[in-house]
Parts: C-alpha cells; structure tokens; sequence
C-alpha cells in the first residue's frame, strides 16, 4: 500500500495524503454482507444524543467477519483480499474445502490463493493461521486475540496492530498489549499468527472537511469560543483558555478532559493486568 500526496494546486491538496488501494476491485460476497442503519447516529433508545459529531457519512454494508476461527481442521484458500469501509484493516475472503466462505482479519503478507487454518491443536505457525495460545510459542506477534474462550476476537484488530505473546503460566498466557500493558488472558483463547495488515493507514492525512463527513464525522467545535451559558470553558472578554480563569478543561457536564483516569477502580478485570500501560506495576498482583 501505497501514501499518495498531491502537487498542492488547491488548498485541499496541500495537506492530503491519501491511500492507493492495492486491494480485489469487487463487489463484497453478498452472503456475508447485511444492511447498516444509519437512523442513530449516536442517539439512544429515546432519540437523544449520547454521542455527539456523528451523523451523515456514506452508505456502507456491513461485511460479517469471522472472529471466532472456529471452523478447526479444514483449510481454506484466500480468494481475495478487500476494502472493508467499517475498519481500518483489510479483510480477506477465504473458501473452505467444503464450499463455505468467510471473512477474516487480513494480515500483513497474505495474499490471494495463500492457504490459511484454524485448529484447536498445535499446527504450522504460517501467517493467517489460529491456534490457542498454548501451542504459539513465546515472543511470537500475533493478532485478533480473544479475551475468553470461544467469544470472538477482541484483541488487536485494527491496521498495524499485533500483541506479543510472553510466555505460558499455568492456566494464563502473557501478552502484551500494542499499548504496553501486558495482562493475563486464558491459555485456551485462540490467536492468528500475524500482525494486521494495512500499517500505513496511519500516515493517512484527511486533507479536508469534506472528507470526515463522508466518514460520518460532524464538525467539532471548542468550548472555549462558546458562551459560559453553553459550556464551562466559554466566556472571557477575550481569546482565553478555559473561560478567562484558571480551570482546568472540562466537558459541558463537568467531567475532567484532560489527565484524568476514567477506567474504574472497582473494574473485575484489574486482577488480570499484570503492567499497566504507564509502566506501573499494579498493586494486587
């Protein structure tokens, strides 16, 4: 994949960079696609905004992608790798031997007619396959991670990403996280061999308004130019941050924006984290 930049003819171009799709010009498998609403748009059961900016954006179908690999023993044969306008990674359509296809994550170097497996035993450590993480070994980069047995992958999945397995305790394996956290998960969840493809998504630079509105983004505008009526940061007679005081930046409902740690202390997965992101050693471990 390739990162397109533009002679700067008009102000759009200057800044934009976008991406040259070496992907299947096709049409998605429409077996495994199913419509998408767009009606929310970050509204809830009531039609109240729970999630502001959203709204808008290009009509899409939702691909069905399979994140559980819990089709063990049978190979398949990558038919394709394509655009998928609900992630940042590409996927790959794969035909097993018994005439099923499926979508799966596709990661970096696989390719149109590689062959790929998924087992519940110790098989070949080629890219695309899943296995437990107690038959990977150590050090190995892998992705679309589970974080309980047969529930699906949850683990990296977006472009680029990938979680690097520390080794085997007991019941748990060590990963740690693209984040740096390094946490316990059950040796039992299934892995794929791999780092996601499509890692120069990130270099992508949007260019333009009009571009996040096909994404489906609103505008975003700052609290410290509204009025002190419409959020806590707004007023001051002139250009000022955080409304001509010295409070430190909110939301219009208070919550702290910056520095301030959302996760709850109470949260049951807390005794799974070995290393937090920070680099702190958590205390109950």
């Amino acid at each position: 994949m390739a990162i397109k930049s533009f002679n700067p003819v008009t102000p759009t171009q200057r800044f934009a960079a976008i991406q040259v799709k070496d992907v299947a010009n096709k049409r998605p498998e429409k077996s495994l696609t199913e419509s998408k609403s767009k009606d929310a748009a970050g509204r809830n059961c009531y039609g109240r905004i729970t999630m502001r900016r959203r709204g808008g954006g290009h009509k899409k179908l939702y691909r069905i992608i399979d994140f559980k690999r819990n089709k063990f023993d049978i190979p398949a044969k990558v038919q394709a790798i394509e655009y998928d306008p609900n992630r940042s990674a590409y996927i790959a359509l794969v035909a097993y031997a018994d005439g099923e296809k499926r979508y799966i994550i596709a990661p970096s170097g696989l390719k149109a007619g590689d062959s790929v497996l998924a087992s519940q035993k110790q098989i070949e450590f080629d890219t695309g396959n899943a296995m437990p993480l107690e038959f990977i070994p150590p050090s190995t980069k892998i992705h679309a991670v589970e974080l309980l047995p047969g529930k699906g992958a949850q683990i990296a999945r977006a472009a680029g990403n990938a979680v690097e397995l520390i080794g085997i305790d007991g019941d748990s394996a060590q990963i740690k996280m693209p984040s740096g956290e390094i946490r316990l998960v059950s040796k039992k969840c299934m892995a794929t061999i791999g780092v996601v493809g499509n890692a120069e998504k990130k270099n992508v630079v949007i260019g333009k308004a009009g571009r996040s509105r096909w994404l489906g983004k609103r505008p975003r505008v700052r609290g410290v130019v509204m009025n002190p009526v419409d959020h806590p940061n707004g007023g001051g007679e002139a250009k000022s941050k955080g409304g001509g005081g010295r409070q430190m930046l909110v939301s219009p409902w208070g919550q702290l924006a910056k520095g301030f740690p959302t996760r709850r202390k109470s949260k049951t997965s807390n005794s799974l984290i070995l290393v937090r992101r920070n680099g702190r050693k958590m205390k109950n471990r």
